[in-house]
Protein backbone atom coordinates (compact mmCIF):
# COMPACT_ATOMS: atom_id res chain seq x y z
CA UNK A 1 0.00 0.00 0.00
CA UNK A 2 1.18 3.50 -0.84
CA UNK A 3 -0.26 6.77 0.46
CA UNK A 4 -0.44 10.46 -0.48
CA UNK A 5 -1.85 13.54 1.25
CA UNK A 6 -3.24 16.69 -0.34
CA UNK A 7 -4.71 19.96 0.91
CA UNK A 8 -7.47 21.98 -0.74
CA UNK A 9 -9.05 25.27 0.31
CA UNK A 10 -12.16 25.40 -1.90
CA UNK A 11 -14.78 23.05 -3.30
CA UNK A 12 -13.47 23.89 -6.77
CA UNK A 13 -9.97 22.76 -5.78
CA UNK A 14 -11.35 19.51 -4.39
CA UNK A 15 -13.20 18.88 -7.63
CA UNK A 16 -10.11 19.74 -9.66
CA UNK A 17 -8.08 17.15 -7.76
CA UNK A 18 -10.83 14.58 -8.29
CA UNK A 19 -10.95 15.46 -11.97
CA UNK A 20 -7.23 14.83 -12.29
CA UNK A 21 -7.67 11.48 -10.56
CA UNK A 22 -10.44 10.58 -13.01
CA UNK A 23 -7.97 10.71 -15.90
CA UNK A 24 -6.28 7.66 -14.37
CA UNK A 25 -9.49 5.69 -13.84
CA UNK A 26 -10.99 2.96 -15.97
CA UNK A 27 -13.90 0.55 -15.82
CA UNK A 28 -13.58 -1.81 -12.86
CA UNK A 29 -11.91 0.68 -10.54
CA UNK A 30 -13.25 0.97 -6.99
CA UNK A 31 -12.97 4.10 -4.85
CA UNK A 32 -13.91 4.08 -1.17
CA UNK A 33 -14.64 7.55 0.27
CA UNK A 34 -14.58 8.20 4.01
CA UNK A 35 -15.20 11.36 5.97
CA UNK A 36 -17.64 12.88 8.39
CA UNK A 37 -20.89 14.53 7.42
CA UNK A 38 -20.15 17.46 5.11
CA UNK A 39 -16.53 16.47 4.52
CA UNK A 40 -16.92 16.80 0.77
CA UNK A 41 -17.46 13.23 -0.42
CA UNK A 42 -20.18 14.20 -2.88
CA UNK A 43 -18.25 17.29 -3.98
CA UNK A 44 -15.29 15.01 -4.74
CA UNK A 45 -17.52 12.61 -6.69
CA UNK A 46 -18.88 15.51 -8.75
CA UNK A 47 -15.32 16.31 -9.83
CA UNK A 48 -14.78 12.69 -10.84
CA UNK A 49 -18.01 12.63 -12.82
CA UNK A 50 -17.27 15.83 -14.70
CA UNK A 51 -13.88 14.54 -15.85
CA UNK A 52 -15.23 11.06 -16.65
CA UNK A 53 -17.87 12.65 -18.85
CA UNK A 54 -20.91 11.06 -17.26
CA UNK A 55 -24.44 12.38 -16.89
CA UNK A 56 -24.57 15.45 -14.64
CA UNK A 57 -26.62 15.84 -11.48
CA UNK A 58 -24.46 13.95 -8.99
CA UNK A 59 -25.94 14.25 -5.51
CA UNK A 60 -25.61 12.02 -2.48
CA UNK A 61 -27.57 8.77 -2.98
CA UNK A 62 -28.48 8.60 0.70
CA UNK A 63 -32.00 7.21 0.28
CA UNK A 64 -31.79 5.36 -3.02
CA UNK A 65 -28.40 3.83 -2.04
CA UNK A 66 -27.14 3.61 -5.65
CA UNK A 67 -27.16 6.06 -8.55
CA UNK A 68 -25.81 5.18 -11.99
CA UNK A 69 -24.49 8.02 -14.14
CA UNK A 70 -23.96 6.76 -17.70
CA UNK A 71 -21.12 7.91 -19.89
CA UNK A 72 -22.17 10.57 -22.40
CA UNK A 73 -21.25 10.02 -26.05
CA UNK A 74 -20.77 13.78 -26.49
CA UNK A 75 -18.79 14.20 -23.25
CA UNK A 76 -15.02 14.52 -22.73
CA UNK A 77 -14.52 10.72 -22.62
CA UNK A 78 -16.95 9.14 -25.11
CA UNK A 79 -16.97 5.38 -24.70
CA UNK A 80 -15.50 5.67 -21.21
CA UNK A 81 -16.83 4.04 -18.07
CA UNK A 82 -20.10 4.85 -16.37
CA UNK A 83 -20.03 6.12 -12.77
CA UNK A 84 -21.81 4.15 -10.06
CA UNK A 85 -22.25 6.24 -6.91
CA UNK A 86 -23.14 4.39 -3.72
CA UNK A 87 -23.97 5.54 -0.19
CA UNK A 88 -23.29 2.63 2.16
CA UNK A 89 -24.04 4.52 5.38
CA UNK A 90 -27.16 2.50 6.12
CA UNK A 91 -25.65 -0.81 5.01
CA UNK A 92 -24.20 -2.64 7.97
CA UNK A 93 -22.16 -5.40 6.34
CA UNK A 94 -20.54 -6.80 3.21
CA UNK A 95 -23.57 -9.07 2.83
CA UNK A 96 -25.87 -6.07 2.52
CA UNK A 97 -23.54 -4.64 -0.11
CA UNK A 98 -23.89 -7.88 -2.05
CA UNK A 99 -27.68 -7.49 -1.96
CA UNK A 100 -27.50 -4.38 -4.15
CA UNK A 101 -25.64 -6.32 -6.88
CA UNK A 102 -22.73 -4.00 -7.53
CA UNK A 103 -20.98 -6.92 -9.21
CA UNK A 104 -23.29 -6.40 -12.19
CA UNK A 105 -21.86 -2.96 -12.92
CA UNK A 106 -18.27 -3.25 -11.71
CA UNK A 107 -16.86 -4.29 -15.09
CA UNK A 108 -18.38 -1.35 -16.99
CA UNK A 109 -18.11 1.43 -14.42
CA UNK A 110 -15.99 3.30 -11.94
CA UNK A 111 -17.62 2.56 -8.60
CA UNK A 112 -17.49 5.19 -5.84
CA UNK A 113 -18.74 4.16 -2.41
CA UNK A 114 -19.29 6.73 0.32
CA UNK A 115 -19.06 5.27 3.85
CA UNK A 116 -17.72 2.08 2.26
CA UNK A 117 -14.87 1.20 4.63
CA UNK A 118 -15.15 -2.36 5.98
CA UNK A 119 -18.07 -3.03 3.63
CA UNK A 120 -16.83 -3.17 0.03
CA UNK A 121 -13.24 -4.36 0.14
CA UNK A 122 -14.29 -7.81 -1.12
CA UNK A 123 -15.57 -6.38 -4.41
CA UNK A 124 -12.15 -5.91 -6.03
CA UNK A 125 -8.52 -6.92 -5.58
CA UNK A 126 -7.47 -3.28 -5.89
CA UNK A 127 -9.02 -0.06 -4.66
CA UNK A 128 -8.35 3.56 -3.79
CA UNK A 129 -9.26 4.61 -0.26
CA UNK A 130 -9.72 8.37 0.15
CA UNK A 131 -10.32 10.09 3.48
CA UNK A 132 -11.65 13.66 3.44
CA UNK A 133 -11.10 15.72 6.58
CA UNK A 134 -12.72 19.08 7.29
CA UNK A 135 -11.03 21.91 9.16
CA UNK A 136 -14.21 22.34 11.21
CA UNK A 137 -16.04 19.13 11.94
CA UNK A 138 -19.66 18.16 12.34
CA UNK A 139 -19.17 15.11 14.51
CA UNK A 140 -22.31 15.76 16.52
CA UNK A 141 -24.52 15.58 13.43
CA UNK A 142 -22.68 12.56 12.09
CA UNK A 143 -23.41 10.47 15.18
CA UNK A 144 -27.06 9.92 14.32
CA UNK A 145 -28.58 7.81 11.55
CA UNK A 146 -30.72 10.70 10.27
CA UNK A 147 -28.11 12.67 8.27
CA UNK A 148 -30.81 14.88 6.71
CA UNK A 149 -32.00 18.47 7.13
CA UNK A 150 -35.58 19.43 7.90
CA UNK A 151 -36.68 19.56 4.27
CA UNK A 152 -35.47 18.18 0.92
CA UNK A 153 -33.75 20.22 -1.71
CA UNK A 154 -36.02 21.65 -4.45
CA UNK A 155 -37.00 19.03 -7.00
CA UNK A 156 -36.08 16.07 -4.81
CA UNK A 157 -38.50 13.60 -3.33
CA UNK A 158 -36.64 10.94 -1.35
CA UNK A 159 -39.85 9.37 -0.10
CA UNK A 160 -40.61 7.91 -3.52
CA UNK A 161 -36.97 7.22 -4.37
CA UNK A 162 -36.64 9.89 -7.05
CA UNK A 163 -34.28 12.17 -5.17
CA UNK A 164 -32.40 12.69 -1.98
CA UNK A 165 -31.76 15.10 0.82
CA UNK A 166 -28.40 16.79 0.84
CA UNK A 167 -26.53 19.28 2.95
CA UNK A 168 -25.14 22.62 1.86
CA UNK A 169 -21.98 22.23 3.92
CA UNK A 170 -20.80 19.46 1.60
CA UNK A 171 -19.44 22.10 -0.77
CA UNK A 172 -18.36 24.84 1.61
CA UNK A 173 -15.16 26.63 0.68
CA UNK A 174 -13.03 25.68 3.65
CA UNK A 175 -9.70 23.87 4.03
CA UNK A 176 -9.73 20.12 3.64
CA UNK A 177 -7.14 17.39 3.78
CA UNK A 178 -7.46 14.44 1.42
CA UNK A 179 -5.56 11.25 2.19
CA UNK A 180 -5.30 8.69 -0.59
CA UNK A 181 -4.22 5.09 -0.16
CA UNK A 182 -3.61 2.95 -3.24
CA UNK A 183 -4.15 -0.73 -2.54
CA UNK A 184 -3.61 -3.72 -4.83
CA UNK A 185 -1.84 -4.61 -8.07
CA UNK A 186 -3.90 -2.25 -10.24
CA UNK A 187 -2.15 0.74 -8.68
CA UNK A 188 1.38 -0.64 -8.38
CA UNK A 189 3.88 1.96 -9.54
CA UNK A 190 1.29 4.74 -10.06
CA UNK A 191 2.45 8.14 -8.78
CA UNK A 192 -0.44 10.25 -7.53
CA UNK A 193 1.71 13.12 -6.28
CA UNK A 194 0.61 15.54 -9.03
CA UNK A 195 -3.14 15.31 -8.51
CA UNK A 196 -3.40 18.78 -7.01
CA UNK A 197 -1.39 20.49 -9.75
CA UNK A 198 -2.84 22.27 -12.80
CA UNK A 199 -3.47 20.04 -15.76
CA UNK A 200 -3.69 16.28 -15.74
CA UNK A 201 -1.30 13.73 -14.22
CA UNK A 202 0.28 10.97 -16.23
CA UNK A 203 1.07 7.42 -15.19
Amino acid sequence: MTAWEFSTTTAEATQHLAGNLATLLQAGDLIVLSGELGAGKTTFTQGLGSSLGVRAGIISPTFVLVRIHPNLPDGPRPGGPDLVHVDAYRLGSAAEIDDIDLENTMDSAVTVVEWGADRVEHLADSRLEIDLLRATGSATLAQGPWRVPASPLPGNNPEDGTGTFDLADDDEDEPRILRLRAIGPRWAGIDFSGLDRPGEPTE
